[in-house]
């Protein structure tokens, strides 16, 4: 048995040991672990450095979890998109692909609580239908393999699936989506990242969301992945007392880099069962990427994006620096707020015989408000 494995058998992973460790009510345990089950690996719990700190509110069940059955189970409409089990296809070139239920930490902010952690809803027995779906479909370029957490897999069945789509001749990008280096990084090992190697181009989604995750174990995980040739990003959800303040997201970003972590997404949470909890107006999304602007890298700077409700897909948000025009000049305001004057290209239209049109240039400032 290796040692991240031997790291899970020990977890907590039942409201029993939520009773015995953490004190909580019986009765409240056994309703928590049956809404979405728990499982916090020894790892990731010993980075809690005291009750209710940013890394408890992000394993340990909350009574609030609970309260919230007029929340959508399915906020992006996944099952909408579903043409087999194991597959979402939503947008035209790429895929999701779930090839495990099972995680090494539940995040109690999951978006996916309806399936992850139940083996009857995400399968393997789903996986050779998920294979043969996207080698039956020749749009499909990029396939991203989720769940649960693929790098649950062990590296046997893992190389089994990524030698099945390396095999797709149209399939030129796979991704894996797993936390992993964050929750569990005892997980990245020199066997894993060798048998990686031979499938690139491979690239690594992976998950921390506060600077306390960024230790040294992580650090490690992440070089070992990158030194394997793995492109690695970083995705993380906005939440409410865990990150939503411009100073601790800046200070992760930062860490990322140095783990040779490319920022990517930062998430609007999503309206979900058991977690809207969690969510945060989006005003406090546009605070932090306006104070990240200009105060660090760009290479540290992801998207903030909303996963719109129903299955929209991803919608970019961003402050306003677009304060106005004067004719044709348009107005920008830089990270300092100091105003800036651009002049664009005008373009004249073209008449139907191909002459140019005279244009007459405006005076008028025509200004947006400056929003954050």
């Amino acid at each position: 048995m290796e040692l991240w494995q031997e790291l899970l058998r020990r977890s907590i992973d039942s409201g029993k040991d939520l009773v015995e460790r953490f004190n909580f009510n019986p009765e409240l345990a056994v309703k928590l672990n049956k809404l979405f089950h728990i499982r916090i690996n020894p790892y990731y719990l010993s980075l809690i450095r005291y009750p209710g700190d940013p890394i408890w509110l992000q394993c340990i069940p909350d009574e609030k979890e609970l309260h919230e059955d007029s929340f959508p189970e399915d906020p992006l409409n996944e099952e909408r998109d579903s043409p087999v089990p194991s597959i979402t296809h939503r947008y035209p070139d790429r895929v999701l692909f779930l090839v495990t239920s099972q995680c090494s930490m539940y995040c109690r902010f999951c978006t996916r609580k309806r399936k992850v952690g139940d083996s009857t809803k995400i399968n393997m027995k789903y996986i050779q239908d998920g294979i043969d779906y996207i080698a039956s479909h020749k749009e499909v370029r990029d396939v991203i393999l989720s769940g649960g957490d693929p790098l649950m897999l062990t590296d046997h069945m893992l190389e089994k699936i990524l030698k099945a789509l390396r095999e797709i001749p149209h399939l030129e990008i796979i991704r894996l989506g797993t936390k992993m280096p964050c929750v569990l990084p005892q997980r990245i090992t020199k066997k894993l990242c060798s048998m990686l190697k031979k499938y690139h181009p491979i690239y690594v989604n992976t998950h921390f969301n506060h600077p306390w995750e960024c230790t040294q174990e992580a650090k490690q995980s992440c070089e070992m992945l990158a030194d394997s040739g793995c492109v690695v990003g970083n995705q993380t959800v906005l939440m409410k007392n865990i990150n939503d303040n411009p100073d601790t997201m800046l200070e992760l970003m930062r860490k990322l880099l140095t783990m040779r972590v490319r920022p990517y997404y930062i998430y609007q949470a999503d309206i979900t069962k058991g977690a809207n909890y969690f969510r945060t107006p989006v005003k406090v999304g546009l605070e932090i990427m306006d104070k990240l602007r200009g105060h660090t890298s760009g290479l540290a700077i992801p998207q903030f994006v909303i996963d719109a409700p129903g299955g929209g897909g991803k919608i970019p948000l961003l402050p306003q620096y677009v304060v106005g025009r004067n004719g044709n000049d348009i107005i920008l305001r830089n990270y300092k707020y100091d105003i800036y004057t651009y002049p664009d290209v005008e373009e004249k239209p073209i008449n139907t015989v191909g002459n140019r049109v005279k244009t007459t240039k405006t005076k008028t400032i025509k200004k947006e408000p400056i929003e954050v």
